[in-house]
């Protein structure tokens, strides 16, 4: 499976139209479809619906494309990371991130990085837990900052020093908004919106207690924006940290006794860094020093 073959599949798949994708790939139409259809033979499977005028990927061409995007964007990487060995401190710096307070350390060392490594270019990837961790593995980025709890057996990493409290999310019409601070036994009056990651879930759990079982759980999130805006339809409570800006007609409401949880940056065990990430980790650590647990 050739990497120009996927880049034809790609157009192809982006345009829907095999003459249109041709000629942005100045190629003839019929080459690009002896492309496509040997890629279909080697894969044993059907990559397209075909129609009068327009192609539609199938069930295996949209996993295809997905595959395809990310191999690209590795070869990418990895070509520009060896152009880079040859040069000064420069090239790209990429951070899967969660929707966590941590980010702030991180754009903190990037402000500073900066001023001394102009040339570097930062890409900030949102995403969950699960998704990061897998583009880590994949290579598709250098590190990735994890809300704890998280299973970070697999990796290396440094305890960021900001904590998150959690708490809860609800509109001024709720029956919970206006109190200072929210209990387990104010939750049983309310629908709650809970988090899908199961470590956090579990870490929720034990702070409902034997309670838990009488929680209506009216909606699970991932992301914590998808969370407000089930708020805003008044679905229920969000469990959440604070968030930074809440508009208008929404409160946060911190829980108690208190639930906190921490942030870590982590990269892949025995991964050789660029020597532009080498550099960034260690102005990461310097401003970790003292944190407890640190792994490098």
């Amino acid at each position: 499976m050739e990497l120009r073959v996927l880049r034809y599949f790609l157009m192809a798949a982006r345009e829907e139209n095999m003459t249109k994708a041709a000629e942005l790939l100045h190629v003839t139409q019929p080459t690009l479809s002896r492309q496509i259809m040997q890629l279909e033979e080697e894969l044993g499977c059907k990559l397209f619906r075909r129609s009068n005028h327009s192609i539609y990927l199938t069930e295996e061409g949209m996993l295809l494309r997905k595959r395809a995007q990310d191999m690209i964007a590795l070869e990418e990487r990895t070509a520009r990371e060896f152009r880079n060995l040859q040069e000064e401190i420069a090239g790209e710096i990429t951070i899967g991130s969660g929707e966590t307070r941590g980010v702030s350390e991180i754009t903190e060392v990037i402000a500073r990085f900066q001023k001394e490594f102009p040339m570097v270019r930062y890409e900030i990837y949102t995403a969950n837990a699960d998704d990061i961790k897998e583009r880590l593995d994949r290579g598709l980025v250098d590190f990735g900052l994890l809300m704890e709890p998280v299973d970070i057996s697999k990796y290396n990493f440094l305890r960021l020093k900001q904590k998150e409290r959690w708490g809860i999310v609800v509109r001024d019409d709720s029956p919970l908004a206006g109190k200072e601070r929210v209990t387990a036994e104010d939750l049983l009056s309310v629908p709650v919106i809970s988090v899908k990651r199961t470590l956090v879930k579990k870490e929720l759990e034990g702070w409902f207690g034997e309670l838990y079982d009488q929680v209506q759980i009216a909606a699970i999130y991932n992301l914590v924006n998808n969370g407000i805006e089930m708020v805003r339809s008044g679905i229920g409570a969000l469990l959440c940290f604070p968030i930074r800006t809440l508009d208008p007609g929404l409160q946060f409401i911190p829980l108690y006794p208190q639930v906190e949880t921490g942030s870590v940056l982590v990269w892949r065990k025995n991964q050789v860094l660029s020597q532009t990430a080498y550099r960034f980790l260690e102005e990461f650590k310097k401003c970790t020093a003292g944190i407890s647990d640190n792994k490098n």
